[in-house]
C-alpha cells in the first residue's frame, strides 16, 4: 500500500498582498463589532430555528464597566444579532430571572420561535428588568421545548444560544447534565447545538458555561466587554442560521457488509457515529465510471483531533472482495471541526480485464475515526452517487494534460478588477456560482463557504483567496488560526495541491491561499498525480474557503473579509475527443458559472453518453480506480498544519497503470 499525503507547503510571502487586499477591501467596510453585517439573502430551510436564552438575573443590573448596565449592553447586542439574521429565520427569545426576586423556575418564553420578527424581539428585550436567580439548567430544558418539532424530511439546524454573566444558582437540574441529555437526543439531523456566551465571567461560572457548550456540541465564547458581547452573539447566531443545507433522500447504511443499503445514481442522507462504519451497495455495469462523493458535516468548531475524519473504501464483490479504491479525509488540525469531503470511484481500466472492471454489485464503506477527547455527536453524511458513461464508439480522447503551464507560477496573472460583493453557499447544494473576476465575501471563525466555477474541456481553473488584514484584540498576540481553501471536482473528489499552498497560518495579517487545476482532459483519469486525476471532465468545480475557530480569540470584527481572484484559462473545446474544435462562446462568467460549464456539458453530450446527475450542479466525475487486483492508494485530503511546520512529502505514485 502506498499513501500520498497532501502536505502544507511553505511558500514565500506574496509581493503586494497587503496592498492588493487594502485596495480590494476598501471599496466597502468590513463589519465591526457593533455594526451588523448584511443579513444572508435566503431564509434557512424548514425544521430549524434558534432560541436565545438571556440571563436577566439580579447581577445583570450591575455596571459593565462602560457606564452602562450589563442588561443594557445585552439589549444592544441582541439588537445587532437580529439585524444580522436572515429574513424569516425562526428565532425566539427566552429569559430567566426576570419576573421574581427569587425562584428556580423563573423563566419564560418572551418571543416564540417563529419567523423572525426583529421589532418584537427588540421590544421584549427592552422590557426585561433584572431581578432574580440564575436557573440555567431549568431554562435550558424549557428552551429545548421551545424549538419547533422537525417536520418529516426537514433538515434545518436547531440551536440554543445562552448568554449568562454567572453560574447556575439553583444546583438542580445540573446545567452540564441537561446539556449532555439534550445533545444525545434526536440523532444527527435532530440534535441540538448549544452555544454559550460568558459576559464578564471567570472561574467556576466560565467553566460551567464551557461545559454546557461542550456537552451541547456547541462553542463557548468569552465576552469581557459590551463590544465583545455583540460580536460573539452575532457569530454564534449566524453560524446557526448559515448551517450546511443538505439535500437528498434518507437512507440507512448497514453496519456490516451483509446489511449494505442499496443506492443508485442520486443523492442521499445518513449519519455516522464515532468509530462507526456504514455500508452501501450499488449495481455497476462494465463500462461506466461511477463516483461516490461523501461529505461529513460535524457541528462547526466542535473539538476534534488531528486524525479525526472519514475513511472511504470501494470493493468489488468478487471472490476476493477486491478493493477498488480508497480515500480518507482527516482534519489534520485540532482547532475545531469543519465539513469533510472525499470521493472514491470505479473507473474501468484502459485495457480492461481487471477485477474492478466487471459488472456487478460494489460495496462502499464509510468509517469515522474519532479520538477519545473529540466531540461525540453523530455526523450527518451526504452521499452523492454519480454515473459517467464511456465515450461513444470511435471517439479517440485527447491526450492527458499534466502540466499547469504558466498558471502554476506564483506570479501568474489573476484578475485585478474592482471586487463584486457576494455571499458564498453553505455547501455543495447552494454553492455560489461565480466566474472569472474578483469577488469579495466575509467569513466567521469556524465557517466554511462554498463557490462553484464552470470549467470546460481543455480549460484550467486558477484562483487565489486573500484573507484580510484584521484588527486584533488587545492581549491576543501570538494567537493564530488557519486560513484555507479546498478544490473539488464535479464528483466531489479533492483536487491535489500541486505547486500551490492551500492552507496558511493566520494571525490577522494578510495571507493568501492558492489552488488551481491542470487543463481538463478525459484521459487524465489514467495518470497518477493527485492534482491531475480528478480533472477528468468538464463541469462545475467547487471551491471551499475556511477560517479556523481560533480566529474568534483575536479578530476584532465579527467576520473577516476575503477576496477571491478567479480565472478560467485556455480556449474551451467542444468535447473530450482528440482534435475537438473550439466550443461556441456563451458569454461565460457570473451566475452562468464561468466560461466552461454549459458548453463543456454540451460538448460531452456530442461525444459520449454521459449520465450526469442533476444534483449539486452535476455529480458525475471523481477519482480514479487503482489498477490491477488489490493495488490501491489512500489520499489524505485535509491539511491544516500551520505554515511553519514541516510538511509531509507527497509520494511519487504507485506505478500501477490507472492508479492515483
Amino acid at each position: 500500500m502506498e499513501r500520498i499525503l497532501r502536505g502544507c507547503r511553505r511558500r514565500p510571502a506574496y509581493a503586494g498582498v497587503a496592498a492588493a487586499l487594502a485596495a480590494a477591501l476598501s471599496a466597502g467596510p468590513l463589519p465591526t463589532a457593533t455594526a451588523a453585517p448584511a443579513a444572508p439573502a435566503e431564509p434557512a430551510p424548514t425544521g430549524g430555528g434558534l432560541v436565545m436564552v438571556l440571563d436577566s438575573s439580579g447581577s445583570m443590573a450591575d455596571d459593565d464597566g462602560s457606564g452602562a448596565t450589563r442588561i443594557e449592553s445585552a439589549r444592544a447586542a441582541v439588537g445587532t444579532v437580529v439585524d444580522a439574521l436572515p429574513d424569516g429565520y425562526p428565532t425566539g427569545l427566552r429569559v430567566y430571572g426576570a419576573d421574581r426576586a427569587g425562584g428556580c423556575t423563573d423563566t419564560r418564553l418572551a418571543v416564540p420561535v417563529e419567523g423572525l420578527d426583529r421589532g418584537r424581539i427588540k421590544d421584549a428585550v427592552a422590557d426585561v428588568k433584572p431581578k432574580g436567580d440564575t436557573p440555567i439548567g431549568y431554562a435550558l430544558q424549557q428552551a429545548a421545548r421551545d424549538l419547533p418539532e422537525r417536520p418529516p424530511g426537514a433538515l434545518g439546524h436547531r440551536s440554543i444560544l445562552l448568554v449568562s454573566d454567572g453560574e447556575d444558582t439553583c444546583g438542580t437540574p445540573d446545567p452540564c447534565e441537561v446539556a449532555a441529555q439534550l445533545g444525545e437526543t434526536g440523532g444527527a439531523f435532530g440534535a441540538l447545538r448549544i452555544d454559550t456566551v460568558g459576559f464578564q465571567v471567570g472561574g467556576r461560572a466560565r467553566d460551567e458555561l464551557k461545559c454546557i457548550a461542550e456537552k451541547g456540541h456547541g462553542a463557548y465564547y468569552d465576552a469581557p466587554d459590551a463590544d465583545a458581547l455583540a460580536r460573539q452573539l452575532q457569530r454564534a447566531a449566524r453560524l446557526s442560521a448559515d448551517g450546511y443545507r443538505f439535500r437528498g433522500d434518507p437512507v440507512e447504511g448497514g453496519l456490516g457488509r451483509g446489511g449494505a443499503a442499496d443506492v443508485a445514481p442520486g443523492q442521499y442522507l445518513d449519519s455516522i457515529g464515532a468509530g462507526e462504519t456504514k455500508w452501501y451497495a450499488a449495481e455497476l455495469d462494465a463500462a461506466s465510471a461511477a463516483d461516490f462523493g461523501v461529505t461529513a458535516v460535524p457541528q462547526p468548531g466542535v473539538p476534534v483531533a488531528y486524525g479525526d475524519g472519514i475513511e472511504l473504501e470501494l470493493h468489488a464483490t468478487d471472490d476476493y472482495g477486491t478493493r477498488c479504491d480508497a480515500r480518507d479525509g482527516h482534519f489534520e488540525q485540532d482547532e475545531g471541526a469543519q465539513p469533510l469531503t472525499g470521493a472514491v470511484s470505479r473507473i474501468p481500466s484502459a485495457e480492461g480485464g481487471e477485477p474492478c472492471d466487471a459488472a456487478g454489485r460494489y460495496l462502499l464503506s464509510v468509517h469515522r475515526t474519532s479520538a477519545a477527547g473529540s466531540d461525540r455527536a453523530r455526523w450527518p453524511l451526504e452521499l452523492a452517487v454519480g454515473q459517467e458513461e464511456p465515450l461513444r464508439a470511435g471517439v479517440t480522447p485527447a491526450q492527458s494534460e499534466t502540466d499547469y503551464g504558466p498558471a502554476g507560477d506564483e506570479g501568474a496573472g489573476l484578475p485585478t478588477s474592482e471586487p463584486e460583493d457576494i455571499t458564498g453557499g453553505t455547501g455543495f447544494n447552494d454553492a455560489k456560482a461565480i466566474g472569472p473576476g474578483v469577488w469579495r465575501d466575509e467569513l466567521l471563525p469556524a465557517q466554511t463557504r462554498f463557490y462553484k466555477v464552470g470549467v470546460g474541456w481543455g480549460q484550467q481553473l486558477r484562483y487565489r483567496v486573500e484573507f484580510a488584514n484584521e484588527p486584533t484584540l488587545d492581549g491576543a498576540a501570538g494567537v493564530s488560526s488557519f486560513a484555507a481553501t479546498d478544490l473539488y471536482s464535479p464528483g466531489r473528489a479533492v483536487v491535489g495541491d500541486g505547486p500551490f499552498s492551500s492552507s496558511r497560518s493566520y494571525y490577522g495579517e494578510p495571507v493568501a491561499a492558492d489552488l488551481g487545476t491542470v487543463p481538463v482532459s478525459w484521459t487524465n483519469r489514467y495518470e497518477t498525480a493527485t492534482e491531475v486525476v480528478p480533472v477528468r471532465r468538464g463541469g462545475e468545480y467547487y471551491l471551499s474557503v475556511s477560517l479556523g475557530p481560533e480566529a474568534a480569540r483575536f479578530a476584532q470584527n465579527t467576520a473577516i473579509g476575503v477576496v477571491l481572484r478567479v480565472d478560467v484559462l485556455g480556449q474551451e473545446k467542444s468535447g473530450p475527443r482528440h482534435g475537438a474544435p473550439a466550443a461556441a462562446v456563451d458569454g461565460g462568467g457570473g451566475e452562468d458559472g464561468g466560461k466552461g460549464g454549459k458548453d463543456a456539458r454540451a460538448g460531452a453530450d456530442e461525444e459520449s453518453s454521459d449520465s450526469v446527475l442533476p444534483l449539486a450542479g452535476g455529480i458525475a466525475g471523481g477519482v480514479l480506480l487503482a489498477g490491477a487486483g488489490a493495488a490501491f492508494v489512500i489520499v489524505r485530503n485535509r491539511k491544516r498544519r500551520p505554515a511553519g511546520e514541516a510538511p509531509a512529502e507527497a509520494a511519487a505514485g504507485n506505478g500501477v497503470r490507472g492508479g492515483w
